[in-house]
């Protein structure tokens, strides 16, 4: 693996002041965590994306951090600070997603760091008493044995606690990312403003340089994604985008506006922004690579802030169950969700309820499911996280069950009374 010297070389100056085998991530001792940031500097790409692989495999696995998240934090954040740095976007990508997770645990909304502030109450001493690499009697199963044994509150201060800890390392770089604002580059444009989205404590510098970068896109439709994400997360920190981007010539423009729009003004939204998405949201215009929101499910989240903010949940919902039929993959996910929620308002169902026995908006909601086997597919194959949505909601969990109970061949939700498997 080669590295360059020069200016990145100081980057990593400190990295061996960190006792990284006294601390853990997902697989054990950090040890690993540092030849792997080094990486992230290579000049082989290939070496760089088998860097941030493994990162997100360790200090960032399936979502959850870990003690050694924070102290890489720091690292990651001169990196990306560094104009000699490659793959500086990824790098922001990287550090948004140990900030917060996964966003559609928190769309249409921000982070509520101050609840997990809260939550976090005490963790820094039961992450004290933890046992750690190098102590005496420490093994393999150490720190499952001390979880194991705390409470199921303690648990959650010191999960809290190590996930706060990430936060706040990431928070350190907001100055950046604002400045990063400004940068020619439409991708870490792009990248700054999804990451300020998630710094409340932050709205009242962040807001303005987000609507000011939606503005400046330098007759540049490279830079249209950047805006649109801008107006974004201006609008998550309750900054209104300009009225006039409602009927910007660019539709994700549009979008991007009416969902900051309806996220600041809520039922109140002006008539033209709550029409802008229920056309996204019972559209055939499902997705756009260039908005980091929701992986770009643009129909998905125009669906999550009607149903927080439009005024009219009939329209909300025939915009929802007209998007259903061009929906799959991960981008049916939220589409379904918001339809599950509003017609049925108490999840899962009972168990035995038939269909003749639903209302009429339960029974259109479940027609247009059993018409719509696209929606029920990742690719070619059954999408295994949205039949598990659906069982999850006491609901037959395939689209052949779902057919069969619409059809009367079931008589209660995924339990036939004929043939039908």
């Amino acid at each position: 693996m080669s590295h360059p010297g020069g200016r990145l070389a100081v980057v990593f100056e400190r990295l061996d002041d960190v006792d990284w085998a006294g601390i853990t991530h997902a697989y054990g001792p950090a040890a690993d965590v540092p030849d792997q940031l080094r990486g992230l500097a290579s000049t082989d790409p290939e070496a760089r994306r088998k860097a941030r692989h493994a990162l997100y495999g360790n200090i960032f696995h399936q979502g959850t951090r870990y003690e050694a998240t924070a102290y890489a934090v720091p690292f990651l954040l001169e990196l990306a600070a560094d104009t000699a740095a490659p793959d500086r976007a990824e790098l922001l990508a990287l550090l948004t997603s140990i900030a917060v997770g996964y966003d559609e645990s928190w769309l249409p909304g921000t982070f509520p760091i101050e609840r997990w502030r809260e939550q976090a109450a005490g963790g820094v001493e039961l992450l004290a008493a933890a046992p750690h690499p190098g102590d005496l009697d420490y093994d393999d199963e150490s720190e499952y044995r001390y979880t194991e044994s705390l409470s199921d509150e303690e648990q959650v201060r010191l999960f809290r606690h190590i996930e706060v800890a990430a936060y706040d390392a990431v928070r350190a770089g907001v100055p950046l990312f604002r400045e990063l604002l400004r940068s020619p580059d439409p991708e870490l444009r792009t990248q700054a403003a999804y990451a300020l989205a998630w710094f409340p404590q932050h709205a009242a510098d962040s807001g303005p340089a987000l609507l000011a970068a939606a503005q400046d896109r330098s007759g540049d439709p490279e830079l249209t994604g950047a805006a649109a994400t801008a107006l974004v997360a201006a609008g998550l920190l309750g900054h209104r985008p300009p009225e006039d981007l409602l009927a910007a010539q660019e539709p994700l423009l549009c979008w991007a506006a009416a969902v900051g729009t309806a996220c600041v003004c809520g039922a109140d939204a002006p008539v033209e922004a709550i029409d802008d998405l229920l056309s996204w949201a019972g559209g055939s215009r499902m997705g756009d690579r260039r908005m980091p929101f929701l992986s770009g499910d643009l129909a998905g989240l125009a669906g999550l802030v009607l149903e927080r903010s439009g005024p009219d949940r009939a329209q909300i919902f025939d915009a929802l169950l007209r998007g259903i039929p061009a929906a799959d993959g991960i981008q049916a996910l939220p589409v379904v969700a918001s339809a599950l929620r509003m017609a049925f308002p108490e999840l899962p169902v009972p168990v035995g309820r038939s269909f003749a026995e639903l209302t009429p908006d339960q029974q259109r909601l479940l027609e247009v499911l059993a018409s719509s086997p696209r929606t029920w597919q990742l690719g070619e194959h059954p999408f295994g996280n949205f039949l598990l949505m659906m069982g999850d909601s006491g609901l037959p969990h395939s689209h052949v069950l779902m057919r069969a109970y619409v059809d009367g061949e079931v008589g209660e939700t995924g339990r036939p009374t004929s043939q039908a498997q």
